[in-house]
């Protein structure tokens, strides 16, 4: 690893916040998961903070135990080409699965969002878990693929859409008026690719970006996901309770990169983290417990049934142990739900204990500033991660880091006081991506 490694950081904008009763804080805009104004703020705050971008989670199925931002909130593409317009250094990665749409379309689009932005895009490339939605894009339930198939096909499809953003060279356009000669035929590039899953000519209707091609990030702790993520994906969003989870999860996929011939310091590691702050421990705590307590237990069952294929827990005593429910889940959320299931047993937990606990998750991330600063360079450190995605559980949490936590790794030179480049790319320390028609003729 480098010596000069420095920490990065992403802000995930959540709009009225993950937690499935946080909106009724007082302090929370209740329509801020389709209000401009508060995406613009957090953005451009996450910008002032030198964060290396801001982060918009999708979901393409919902019902009415759904989480409340889940119900009314901006499609990715859409929200991102707006903050494209009002910053000018962050990145803007957005998340599209690759389960239900077509990978010249989100070619297209994320090219295009890299045109507007000048090279800030980001593709989060997810499958779709929930086999309902199958229902909102003409098929059946019986019609959604398994875990496996998902991955499968979602290997596929990055390669097809890479493919199809090196259609062109960077120089193919070469504009000359007084020849008539708008590109060079020569520097276009038919894929024809004819695969298992897709069957895609080309070319794409749109030019290279400034940054050669939009950022891939992957979420998924799976087996497959990691793979997938070590083999073609540029940086990972991923989930753990622990450092040492942490780091047996970094370890495992720089392992596969290096397999893989990569280069392991260019994929970077993302743990998403939830930090509380106060300017005391009590204050933090005192946070905390403002969120956890506007949860009612029926909220949190119908919260965890969400990761179990919408299965009712509520059928359960809430107080005996939590129930034995096989394989449910593993055609969905495998690896959280196997968290849950293992830890449960564990542990021995209620089924109110977990609902509880899922439903707003208790981490370590939660003190004053310095201590929140500690952990997150102890994480960094120790190579549980190369950076985090910042969440709002909250009111104010990316404020208050930006504000109190920040400042102390800057001073500790853990953390830029720049941005080193105008790229998304080149703030992520990853270099500019030559088409593989260039490489050819090197």
């Amino acid at each position: 690893m480098p010596s000069n490694r420095k920490i990065r950081f992403g802000a995930i904008i959540h709009g009225v916040g993950g937690n499935i009763s946080g909106w009724r804080h007082p302090e929370v805009q209740t329509d801020a998961s389709v209000s401009l104004d508060f995406y613009k703020q957090q953005a451009q705050k996450a910008e002032e903070g030198k964060f290396d971008l801001v982060f918009i989670a999708d979901g393409l199925f919902i019902n009415e135990k759904s989480i409340p931002h889940f119900l009314n909130r901006f499609e990715p593409l859409t929200i991102l080409s707006a903050l494209a317009a009002v910053t000018s250094r962050i990145g803007l990665v957005g998340t599209v699965s690759t389960s239900y749409s077509d990978p010249y379309t989100v070619a297209r689009q994320f090219a295009s969002l890299d045109h507007i932005s000048r090279g800030r895009a980001g593709w989060n490339l997810v499958t779709t878990p929930l086999e309902s939605t199958a229902l909102n894009f003409n098929k059946t339930v019986e019609q959604h693929p398994d875990h496996a198939t998902r991955y499968k096909i979602a290997e596929e499809y990055l390669d097809v859409t890479r493919g199809l953003w090196d259609s062109w060279d960077d120089d193919a356009f070469v504009g000359d008026k007084e020849n008539d000669v708008f590109f060079d035929p020569s520097k276009l590039h038919h894929l024809n690719h004819k695969g298992e899953h897709f069957s895609v000519q080309g070319p794409l209707n749109i030019g290279r970006s400034k940054q050669g091609q939009p950022v891939v990030f992957q979420a998924g702790s799976s087996g497959a996901g990691k793979t997938i993520a070590a083999k073609g994906a540029d940086a990972i969003f991923t989930m753990h309770p622990t450092l040492e989870s942490a780091k047996s999860f970094y370890e495992d996929v720089k392992k596969q990169a290096i397999e893989f011939g990569r280069n392991p310091d260019q994929l970077n590691i993302f743990p998403g983290i939830s930090p509380i702050i106060g300017d005391t421990e009590e204050e933090a705590e005192k946070k905390y417990e403002e969120i956890a307590n506007l949860v009612s237990i029926d909220r949190a069952l119908a919260y965890l049934g969400r990761y179990f294929d919408h299965h009712d827990f509520s059928q359960y005593q809430v107080d005996e142990a939590f129930p034995d429910l096989g394989d449910l889940g593993k055609n969905s959320f495998q690896s959280h739900t196997d968290r849950i299931k293992q830890e449960a047993k564990e542990q021995n937990l209620t089924l109110r204990q977990v609902a509880l606990r899922e439903a707003t998750p208790r981490s370590e991330f939660i003190g004053t500033p310095e201590k929140i600063a500690d952990l997150v360079q102890k994480w960094f450190e120790e190579r549980g991660a190369d950076g985090f995605i910042i969440a709002t559980q909250a009111p104010h949490t990316l404020d208050d880091f930006i504000e109190k936590v920040v400042p102390i790794l800057q001073k500790r030179g853990l953390y830029r006081e720049e941005y080193e480049a105008d790229t998304l790319r080149g703030n992520l320390g990853l270099p500019f991506l030559k088409s593989r028609y260039a490489k050819q003729l090197v």
